[in-house]
């Protein structure tokens, strides 16, 4: 399914967002389930897949990843960037719904805490086949995120709590190419 990010959601309060930590808090330290996979075809454009192909050099093969350029360099991709995890109860609480759709704006959505005291930079992670590492390089949020959630759902997810959970998501590469599938369980390695 393929679909632009003009859906509107409904923008929650901070006291709401601070009201869905716990259940954060509750996601599987380990052995955490893929939930949804969503290509990036082209920019503001999402399509769901069943099934998605990580690849060392490409990153999830048809995403645009590879042709952006990195705010960090000005050139290129950034290899640290390659491919963004994000929990699947913090997308679904700042959209205020269930069926986010992957409207955040990250390839892979995990049942899974991917909070920094759990899954630290250089942790490696098994997604199907795959293998992927986190790396040091924060994910925040940006204007994009602030339109589409609210600007008190930007400031949740940067805030301390937010970044200490890493509600906004993680940055990580391929090192190891493979097929992944919603249902496929994630596993520290």
């Amino acid at each position: 399914m393929r679909y632009a990010t003009t859906a509107r959601v409904t923008h929650l309060a901070t006291p709401d967002l601070h009201a869905g930590l716990d259940h954060i808090r509750a996601a599987p330290k380990d052995d955490g389930v893929v939930e949804l996979i969503v290509r990036r075809p082209a920019e503001d454009e999402r399509e769901v897949l069943d099934e998605a192909y990580l690849d060392a050099a490409d990153g999830l093969v048809g995403d645009t990843w590879n042709v952006r350029i990195s705010k960090r360099t000005g050139t290129g991709p950034d290899p640290d960037c390659q491919l963004t995890l994000m929990n699947a109860r913090a997308a679904a609480l700042v959209a205020g719904t269930e069926n986010h759709g992957g409207l955040p704006g990250d390839q892979v959505y995990v049942d899974l805490d991917l909070g920094h005291e759990n899954i630290p930079p250089g942790t490696r992670l098994q997604l199907g086949d795959a293998v992927i590492e986190v790396s040091a390089k924060p994910h925040t949020g940006c204007a994009k995120f602030r339109a589409r959630f609210g600007a008190d759902a930007l400031r949740f997810v940067n805030s301390e709590v937010g970044r200490e959970l890493n509600l906004r998501g993680i940055n990580t590469k391929v090192v190891v190419a493979g097929t992944v599938r919603p249902g496929d369980a994630v596993r520290k390695i």
